[in-house]
């Protein structure tokens, strides 16, 4: 554990324990510093109880609540770590009341709480518990975390370990993705993260178990790179990157070279835990089995079975994603997995050739394939060139194009697609080198000439160059000020330059990836216009309920009954916008992002529906069925044959699945606290939401 280390000296005697001269009075640094020295020791087993037995009394005694929840949670931990399950239910059930009596929720206080409490169901075999836990905590992280804080990151796996528990490998699959995504948007250098390297190894063991060999194997191996290119092979969690590639090579069949890596893990383990180790025992029965395994199918068991161990002390590199990522290559889960599939050890001499790397670039979405050009071909050339910038170039893509929002498919590549990415200076940087840097990056292969992985050089469409190129050398304010018209983010107050941004403008602004920040400067600037003030984004909500309620719930059934096809198809057109709108708006636009342009909305939707505990899940499909409805209730259907029949019939559906989305916005207005009323025309919901707008800016106010 470690804690500030300020506690006072004449408190604990040199064993840690507390002298008991300041009664009355708890000095919670200094209770985490006498616990951290109990550690230290390695004399938690028997010391570790008493203490934050003693600790909680004191605390009480004291009145001193914030104090008392400290204790708590700490013996939470520790508990769960001794296994002591039965006596923990009550301490978290007593962390909960008291965080709740303090009135904590909606804090951070409260969110570590409950990731604490849910952890500790969790190991106690409680799983209903721990579940609706974690999902109470992943809504108060929302409001309480940065969305790239690490520890939201830290919640989302171990929400998946729990799905993992419970034979949910898909479910925990999802969250260890948002887990990864958070920590490479967190992190300064993803290619060195330690974090990164061990979600991408518990990633691996999960697709693994949904028998996704091969994505499994990129990432396996994307982990080992990381530890290579961070230099971090001696640290102890390396030997769980090493026995999870071991692994997936015994799943694909490859046990000589699976026993080479579990060595490998047995030689680490040793140097970090010695041989007593649970985890050395474990790891050598699985070493022993590879070894039979290999025997049996008459593949070799020595050296020259780790084909893939060799490459990796060689460094080598290549197409082969194995080769790659052993060498450092691949430094994230989204770099390319271009490795061929495993063939059967008895297949035909004249078997098939296997993919060529342009076959499987191919199958790579535009981050994909520009994360990948910028680990192998950008980032060399500003090593090289710019060494005294390395540490201050930032890189990625983001902005205009159906690839920075992660939409792109086949269809995509007939224009403005191919090998690009950004990189983003500050306005004295650029000053000095943009230009030049710009002419080095036109000069790498595939920007404007070449190809890269088989991919050519994208034919940019006129209005994806000049001025509203997409891709290149930009000063940061300029990049911004070219999509938003602000070179940063307006201020919160200044809700007038707020309102006057629409989602998509955002959405646009803080879409995409980046690969590399070690400034920090883009990354900040990208996420001012993540925060949209609280005051700004309930104004938004009230004035999309107006919009339901005008749009929806008042003109569709009036246009419907004039027998007004057109009108009443506009006003559906409206009514679904609206919503989509809300649906964004309501589950946190720093969390979810914006909802895009027309184009991708429903793209951006559907996938907002398809994450955890996201609010108004359902209301995507309920919109898409509103407007294949609307079709027969406009119309008659009369443009797919069917003359005038169905109209009424469908008229009622649509007025019907209208009051029931509406119904869903008011539950939900009802949970967030907005709304103390349940009446289901929005129009009437707005006073009530605005009443949460502390500025008293007329812009924010309806009339």
């Amino acid at each position: 554990m470690a804690h500030d280390d300020g506690y006072e000296e004449d408190a604990y005697d040199e064993d840690g324990s507390e002298e008991r001269e300041t009664v009355g009075t708890f000095d919670a640094d200094a209770f985490l510093s006498g616990l951290d020295k109990i550690f230290a020791a390695h004399e938690g087993a028997t010391k570790a109880g008493p203490y934050l037995e003693q600790a909680a009394v004191d605390a009480e005694n004291a009145g001193d609540d914030a104090g008392l929840l400290t204790v708590l949670n700490e013996t939470i931990g520790y508990y769960r770590s001794q296994g002591r399950h039965a006596e923990n239910q009550w301490v978290i059930q007593r962390a909960l009341e008291l965080a709740a009596r303090m009135g904590l929720e909606g804090s951070d206080a409260w969110t570590g709480t409950l990731i604490n409490a849910a952890t500790g169901m969790r190991a106690a075999g409680r799983h209903n518990q721990a579940e609706d836990l974690y999902r109470m905590a992943l809504r108060s992280a929302e409001r309480t975390l940065s969305p790239i804080d690490r520890r939201l990151a830290a919640l989302h796996n171990n929400l998946s370990m729990l799905y993992s528990e419970t034979d949910r490998a898909h479910q925990a699959e999802i969250e260890l993705r948002e887990a990864l995504r958070i920590l490479e948007s967190a992190s300064v250098n993803a290619g060195e993260d330690i974090d990164v390297a061990s979600t991408n190894t518990n990633l691996a063991l999960v697709l693994l178990a949904e028998d996704k060999l091969e994505e499994a194997e990129r990432h396996a191996a994307t982990a080992l790179g990381i530890y290579r290119a961070g230099h971090l092979e001696h640290e102890a969690h390396y030997a769980s990157a090493l026995a999870g590639y071991a692994q997936v090579r015994f799943a694909a069949g490859e046990y000589g070279c699976a026993a080479a890596w579990y060595r490998r893990a047995l030689a680490v383990i040793e140097e970090c835990y010695g041989t007593d180790a649970d985890s050395y025992a474990t790891t050598a029965d699985n070493l022993r089995r590879a070894e039979e395994e290999a025997r049996r199918a008459g593949q070799p068991v020595g050296d020259d079975a780790a084909d893939d161990a060799a490459a990796h002390d060689a460094g080598t590199s290549g197409d082969d994603a194995r080769a790659a990522a052993m060498s450092g290559g691949a430094a994230t889960s989204a770099a390319p997995s271009v490795t061929p599939s495993t063939a059967p050890s008895d297949a035909p001499a004249n078997a098939p050739e296997q993919s060529s790397a342009s076959d499987a670039a191919r199958q790579l979405t535009g981050l994909q394939l520009a994360r990948a050009f910028w680990n192998e071909v950008g980032r060399p050339m500003v090593e090289a060139k710019y060494p005294e910038y390395r540490g201050r170039i930032a890189a990625g893509l983001v902005g205009h194009g159906s690839e920075c929002y992660g939409f792109d498919d086949a269809r995509s590549r007939d224009h403005d697609f191919g090998p690009r990415f950004c990189l983003w200076l500050t306005d004295e940087d650029y000053a000095r080198i943009g230009e030049r840097l710009q002419a080095d990056y036109e000069a790498l292969p595939g920007v404007r000439s070449g190809s890269f992985m088989g991919v050519p050089a994208a034919a940019a469409t006129p209005r994806a160059q000049g001025a509203g190129r997409r891709d290149g050398v930009f000063a940061i304010g300029d990049f911004f000020e070219s999509i938003t018209g602000y070179r940063m983010a307006p201020a919160e107050d200044h809700p007038y330059e707020w309102m006057m941004l629409d989602e998509a403008t955002l959405a646009a602004a803080t879409n995409g990836e980046v690969f590399a920040d070690p400034l920090g400067a883009f990354s900040k600037a990208r996420q001012g216009f993540k925060l949209m003030p609280e005051d700004v984004r309930l104004a938004l909500v009230s004035r999309r309920l107006g919009m339901m309620a005008q749009a929806g719930q008042y003109n569709v059934p009036r246009m419907l009954e004039r027998g007004d096809g057109a009108a009443a198809w506009l006003a559906v057109d409206e009514f679904v916008r609206a919503a989509a709108s809300l649906v964004f708006l309501l589950n946190q636009p720093v969390s979810v992002g914006y909802l895009p342009y027309y184009k991708w909305s429903f793209a951006a939707l559907r996938r907002l529906s398809g994450r955890l505990a996201t609010r108004l899940a359902d209301v995507c499909d309920q919109l898409e069925s509103l407007m294949r409805l609307a079709s027969a209730a406009c119309y008659g259907g009369a443009g797919f044959g069917e003359g005038g029949r169905g109209a009424a019939p469908a008229a009622a559906q649509v007025t019907g699945a209208i009051e029931r989305i509406c119904g869903e916005v008011v539950a939900e207005l009802r949970r967030e606290g907005l709304t103390p009323s349940g009446d289901s025309f929005l129009e009437w919901q707005r006073p009530y939401v605005e009443e949460h707008i502390v500025s008293q800016e007329p812009c924010l106010h309806s009339l």
